[in-house]
């Protein structure tokens, strides 16, 4: 790998590079840091969008999507207020600003008693929000898919099998996608999400507070976590979560989990409602009731435990509900340690000058023909290069048993000697 080049490593306002030779020492010194952070007790990932970039269409994909829709079905055709929101030459066109506006509208006509009055207001909504999920809805087994799911599976195998003694991990994600299940699938590795087993499986908070374990020894009733266990939370819903209409499920939250498979439940959409949150201005308001409040709430609840890390990756901090978690979360817990992948990160967050905060970016190694490869805040770079190897931990692992085994045999031994003599 050649010298890597403009590596930024911020604790608070200190710049943890300023005193070395060069990036590729400042590397080392990131990865040292990185291995100290993933040996923490309490581990804590947050994705944003940028996790699942390689694989899910960007929100300005989307936007020409619904252009082309609109034009396709003529549904602005008598309002030319609201064919406004769209010119044709705005090639920035930002769907979650254009539904800011369209839901700010339906709330005033909802308070003047007029909603009636405009069915292609909400019918333009309803034409925003299916193209938002057929897009997200992506085939699992197409090459733009396994993109993202090798990142994925190789982040879990990195950071799942964990020493005994530490909590498992825990994956706060914002994206509605099925990448981290599918991935989490292919490793067969168990993954706790808040929904009940069985042929209908149904949303219960209460569900997070399980420890699964397995028993050591089978006559005593000793157990131990365990090791290849994650705990995912969908802080926006997921596109194969749907309100039970038929009234089957958990009497207080009948919220179902259709099956991964992709065919299911796309085919299964047009008679649900499914159960995420888009992208726009409401989403905190939306965030109040269930099951987003719940998921919110053991956000909150795993970044007070003493000695916790939260990696935050792909997250643009646009979702003030989430920003004030982890704001009030550093002003009680002095043990927690946050470290933000992003150039552009949070000006609140960053900008206090707290130790506790770490900031990491920059431009990867260059190849042959002197481009660079890659940014070492994205996620395929922190996965591939600043994460800690996991065979590293296991070869310690084993050579700590091996001693275990071999300290009482040694000490039987000179007992034994001791007699004899």
């Amino acid at each position: 790998m050649s010298v890597t080049e403009e590596v930024y490593f911020f604790q608070g306002d200190e710049n943890l590079c300023k005193n070395k030779v060069n990036d590729l020492k400042c590397i080392d010194v990131l990865k040292t840091k990185m291995k100290e952070f993933c040996s923490i007790k309490n581990i804590n990932f947050l994705f944003g969008a940028g996790t699942s970039a390689d694989s899910v269409p960007t929100m300005k994909d989307i936007y020409s999507s619904v252009v082309g829709k609109l034009n396709e079905n003529s549904l602005l055709e008598n309002d030319a207020e609201l064919r406004t929101l769209f010119p044709p030459e705005n090639e920035k066109g930002n769907v979650e600003n254009i539904l800011n506006i369209l839901y700010a509208k339906k709330r005033y006509l909802e308070g003047i008693d007029k909603l009636g009055e405009n069915n292609t207001l909400l019918e333009l909504i309803k034409c925003i929000e299916e193209i938002i999920y057929e897009k997200i809805n992506i085939e699992l087994n197409s090459s733009n898919a396994e993109k993202s799911l090798s990142i994925y599976t190789k982040f879990y195998q990195k950071l799942t099998l964990r020493n005994k003694d530490l909590s498992r991990v825990n994956v706060f994600t914002t994206n509605n996608d099925l990448l981290n299940e599918v991935a989490l699938s292919r490793l067969s590795m168990n993954y706790n999400n808040g929904f009940s087993s069985g042929l209908h499986r149904y949303f219960n908070p209460s569900r997070f507070t399980f420890t699964f374990s397995k028993r050591m020894d089978s006559e005593l009733a000793k157990y131990e976590p365990l090791e290849n266990m994650v705990y995912l939370y969908k802080l926006h819903g997921s596109i194969n979560w749907v309100e039970d209409t038929a009234g089957k499920g958990n009497f207080l939250f009948a919220i179902r989990e259709l099956d991964i498979d992709h065919k299911e439940h796309k085919m299964l959409r047009p008679d649900t409602k499914e159960v995420m949150i888009y992208p726009n201005s409401m989403k905190h308001e939306a965030s109040l009731g269930a099951p987003y409040s719940d998921l919110l709430r053991e956000f909150q609840k795993k970044l007070i435990y003493p000695h916790s890390v939260l990696f935050i990756i792909g997250y643009s901090f646009s979702d003030e509900h989430i920003n004030n978690i982890i704001y009030q979360a550093l002003s009680v817990n002095s043990t927690l340690c946050i470290i933000v992948f992003g150039e552009h990160s949070d000006e609140k967050l960053c900008g206090i000058g707290d130790s506790r905060v770490y900031r990491v970016w920059g431009k990867g190694s260059k190849n042959d023909e002197g481009i660079y490869d890659s940014k070492i805040h994205y996620f395929n770079y922190i996965v591939n290069e600043l994460l800690p190897d996991l065979d590293d931990r296991r070869d310690e692992d084993i050579l700590l048993r091996f001693i275990e085994k071999i300290l009482p045999k040694s000490s039987e031994i000179a007992q034994a000697t001791n007699k004899e003599e």
